[in-house]
């Protein structure tokens, strides 16, 4: 789990890494070489993984329960390169967060591409059903392996598409209608014809926009005639857009879109921070923060440090001293909340 440099997500998460798609532009195969180590010799560690078949027959993909460690005991990011990897270990990472937010599932991946088994689909699934506070995005340049999977339908699930091109828009018939869709045109590799994709423009709630980014000797910068044509189409129907700093060298500052649908715009608690925040009054049992209410102390034995055994509200402060026939302490206004 990490904290995210891509600036539409809070923090990515990579149960799964590598890729078969071979795109020319893809930044994930060049992160992932400078953490690899030398994977001829972790292939040698036969003992610290299993291989599986891939889905769609293209020979076998590798499976790892622990993380692997390099000569100095460090785990090892990305152990076989950028060969398809399950890091069965890193499920369980969701619960360091503390706070709700908007996961990008697979970054260094296509959780979808045609090679991934099932299982481990299903296994990263059911980790994020169990916990709802997060948004979780999917990208995918194999959309129509949703509709072979069956993903779930949750207001907390979003699903995207890469569109890189005119040639690549009907990519977006695979994404289905009844659940939170967006297109990511990232790298805008030419212009779109968005007049002519009206119905993609209808459907999607969310628009991602960036140009290729690196330093390769064919890089593709777009014009901003075809950002604005996007980003024209977009606001017709409602449909946030949001443009990557990779174009800001493009249209400038002053014309950047970073928005986001409003789903994507709550911050939820997790249930640990949650319990830790808010308690229950003990008179009408109303939910608040803590720091909006009395606490309740009390001790056994004089010099005895007093424990903490429930909270009141202010509205019922009062009367729960005067029904313990208690003097009240103090009064709200003291406390700068008014009387």
């Amino acid at each position: 789990m990490n904290r995210s440099k891509i600036e539409w997500c809070d923090h990515t998460w990579n149960p799964i890494t590598g890729c078969r798609h071979n795109c020319p532009y893809c930044y994930a195969r060049k992160n992932i070489a400078r953490f690899s180590g030398d994977a001829r010799l972790n292939r040698m560690a036969k003992m610290d993984y299993c291989m599986e078949s891939a889905a769609d027959g293209s020979g076998e993909v590798y499976s790892l329960d622990g993380p692997m460690l390099n000569e100095t005991g460090k785990p090892l990011r990305y152990p076989f390169g950028f060969e398809p990897t399950y890091h069965r270990y890193r499920l369980d990472t969701l619960d360091k967060l503390k706070m709700g937010n908007n996961i990008f599932v697979g970054a260094m991946t296509d959780m979808f591409g045609a090679w991934v088994p099932d299982q481990w689909i299903k296994e990263v699934f059911a980790e994020c059903v169990k916990r709802p506070i997060h948004n979780y995005l999917f990208l995918t340049k194999n959309p129509a392996r949703y509709c072979e999977y069956g993903v779930p339908v949750l207001d907390n699930m979003w699903y995207g598409t890469t569109i890189t091109g005119e040639t690549e828009t009907s990519l977006f018939h695979y994404l289905s209608a009844f659940c939170n869709t967006f297109i990511s045109i990232e790298p805008l590799l030419e212009a779109l014809k968005p007049a002519e994709n009206t119905v993609m423009f209808q459907q999607v709630k969310w628009v991602i926009i960036g140009a290729e980014t690196g330093r390769q000797k064919n890089k593709v910068i777009p014009e901003a005639d075809w950002v604005r044509e996007i980003a024209a189409e977009a606001d017709k129907y409602g449909v946030p857009v949001f443009m990557k700093d990779s174009l800001i060298s493009v249209i400038g500052e002053e014309n950047m879109r970073r928005d986001f649908p409003k789903q994507l715009q709550k911050n939820r608690l997790s249930p640990k921070m949650a319990e830790k925040l808010y308690g229950v009054c003990a008179r009408c049992s109303t939910k608040l923060r803590k720091s909006d209410m009395i606490a309740l102390l009390a001790r056994q034995k004089r010099g005895e440090q007093p424990k903490q055994f429930g909270f009141v509200c202010w509205d019922c402060f009062g009367p729960f001293c005067r029904e313990l026939d208690a003097d009240m302490p103090f009064k709200r206004s003291q406390e700068g909340a008014g009387e």
